[in-house]
């Protein structure tokens, strides 16, 4: 199975660099391969589901620690015990539609994001009520920005790693500036985040447990998320 050693040795073998200062870039060549991963990578694999609580006359809620992407937004009616996905909307579109303050309270309906931590939901209920965001967070990562390897291995390595190494490659060929083959990586990336992005909009279509918002698709991802 790849990990971070085995990624390492295939980057410098393509290459053919072995200096030392090379060596040194690779951990943040990964870094970045992964961070366009997370953004250009729709996978259900890295979907996570939380609860949380919608409350009366509270709009805001917070997002867990690490949410990357919203994909849905539900809340479960108490009376009925029935699971009702909200529709996504731009945190503009939910202020005009609800106002800044308002005292009344109706059935949910609409979510937005409106902070990288926070979203905003429309109307709030008449009393609290339990709520789900599914959203997409990002995995503990093979290097990180001192040069070290955090994890052996991660979700990249072992189910992406035709994506990650090309990505990697991409990165590489611009420090040395090897202009040259860039456009090649670039396909070769392309193609393999192709297949995976097809492969997760047939996962996601045919799971019925936990389907995509009705309004079609998920938040940007939050600024930064690199």
């Amino acid at each position: 199975m790849p990990n971070y050693s085995y990624l390492k040795d295939d980057i410098v073998n393509t290459i053919e660099n072995n200096s030392t200062e090379f060596a040194d870039q690779i951990p943040y060549f990964i870094e970045k391969a992964e961070g366009r991963l997370i953004k250009e990578l729709d996978d259900v694999a890295l979907d996570v589901y939380a609860s949380v609580a919608i409350s009366a006359s509270n709009p805001v809620v917070s997002l867990p620690d690490g949410a990357l992407v919203v994909r849905n937004v539900n809340y479960t009616a108490s009376a009925t015990n029935i699971k009702t996905n909200l529709l996504q909307r731009t945190y503009e579109y939910a202020i005009d539609y609800w106002g800044f303050v308002s005292a009344s309270t109706g059935t949910p309906r609409y979510y937005a994001r409106k902070t990288n931590s926070q979203i905003y939901i429309v109307p709030t209920p008449a009393s609290t009520v339990a709520g789900e965001i599914q959203y997409t967070k990002r995995p503990l990562g093979l290097a990180s920005a001192t040069g070290t390897s955090v994890t052996t291995s991660n979700y990249f390595s072992e189910s992406c790693y035709n994506a990650l190494f090309a990505a990697c490659m991409i990165e590489a060929n611009y420090f040395i500036k090897d202009f040259n083959v860039l456009s090649a990586w670039e396909g070769k990336y392309k193609n393999s985040i192709d297949a995976l992005r097809n492969q997760s909009r047939r996962t996601r279509r045919d799971d019925m447990q936990s389907p995509a918002s009705p309004e079609g698709g998920p938040t940007p991802v939050i600024q930064g998320a690199n």
